[in-house]
């Protein structure tokens, strides 16, 4: 059975309709998801992820051992610093995406709460002789979001406090009385962002105060929009424990000359040796009919990728998908056709994201 979040109640008050995610039960919509995007686009609007999971990673080994697991650069991480990273098998396939988060006595792995579990007995499996702790700490903190153009000036004048000019994944400590515990800066919907680690115990108190402040609430429809228009790709979405990390289209997610980790000899490999056939691309249809995941992707009555996400962009007027597709076709303005139950659509291929804050276009 689907658990409930700490703020149940304040979303069943606000009229959402509920879905699952990971396990949990969270605001689908709270009315009209294009409203709830428009939010984000023009305005702050506010979502409640606290299902996503958290690994507290301890022990004065931490930092070595985490080097040698994840494929970003740990050991260049200050504290107050994050970096996006990926858990790969030795075959350099996505065990999970996440993020690491670096505080002075600890590292924090940010990640879906599906994948806390794969992870830990992952990582766990090549511990030997390392001083290092591995600990579920996914209930210790709830996670609230606030993005759009005005989120930043929403939030300071919530915390009355000026916050310091973060890159995308630092984080800066806010705790005191029914505040944060730690503000994160997030650009996942492709707006300004940031997260907030809050105790679930002033969650409430903090979600009502944000609201106060301006910020409309948002549901999982809209989010998801936003993050495709974003370009933003989701493990168990997009990519899977069957996706080679290079076919994920995540350079920012790894580092070619910080050493070995697991997986990074096949990711050297393809890199300087070969290349990948297949790998995330962008699809831009003609109007606003959008196919079904796991729609075929066809050119010349050959197979050749398929839709993994699909979604209707307010921003744009029309139809988007992210999906794996074949090397052969990724030129930015190929036409290809997507098959499913609902007819055959037309698309270009585009490239990603198909949306950055600014006029669109630029």
């Amino acid at each position: 059975m689907a658990t409930q979040l700490p703020l149940h109640p304040a979303h069943a008050q606000l009229g959402a309709r509920f879905g699952e995610a990971d396990g949990y039960v969270v605001p689908v919509a709270y009315g009209d998801p294009a409203a709830e995007h428009g939010a984000v686009r023009e305005r702050g609007g506010l979502i409640d992820r606290s299902e996503r999971g958290k690994i507290e990673v301890t022990g004065r080994d931490r930092v070595s051992f985490l080097q040698a697991m994840l494929s970003s650069d740990v050991k260049a991480l200050q504290p107050g610093q994050g970096s996006p990273a990926a858990l790969l098998d030795v075959h350099g396939k996505i065990v999970a995406l996440l993020v690491v988060h670096a505080l002075s006595d600890r590292l924090v792995l940010e990640l879906d709460r599906r994948l806390v579990g794969p992870t830990l007995e992952a990582l766990d499996r090549y511990l030997i002789s390392e001083k290092v702790e591995l600990e579920d700490a996914s209930d210790r903190a709830g996670l609230l979001t606030v993005a759009g153009p005005t989120a930043r000036k929403m939030l300071e004048e919530v915390l009355g406090r000026t916050l310091p000019d973060l890159p995308v994944h630092h984080q800066v400590k806010a705790a005191g009385a029914g505040e944060p515990a730690r503000v994160v800066r997030n650009e996942e919907s492709g707006e300004e962002g940031y997260d907030l680690w809050a105790d679930p115990e002033d969650l409430a108190r903090l979600w009502e105060r944000l609201r106060a402040g301006g910020a409309e609430p948002v549901g999982r429809e809209a989010w998801n929009i936003l993050r495709v228009e974003a370009g933003v790709v989701w493990h168990g979405i997009d990519v899977d424990a069957s996706t080679l990390l290079l076919e994920a289209s995540l350079p920012g997610v790894y580092s070619l000359d910080k050493g070995c980790y697991l997986g990074q000899e096949v990711v050297a490999r393809i890199t300087y040796r070969g290349h990948v056939n297949r790998r995330v691309v962008g699809f831009r249809f003609r109007d606003r009919r959008v196919p079904e995941r796991g729609a075929r992707v066809v050119v010349a009555g050959k197979d050749v990728g398929w839709i993994t996400s699909a979604v209707v962009s307010p921003v744009l007027g029309s139809g988007l998908a992210l999906g794996q597709l074949r090397r052969e076709h990724w030129e930015p303005g190929s036409r290809v056709e997507v098959t499913g139950p609902e007819g055959t659509l037309t698309a270009e291929v585009s490239t990603l994201p198909f949306y950055r804050r600014g006029p669109v276009g630029q």
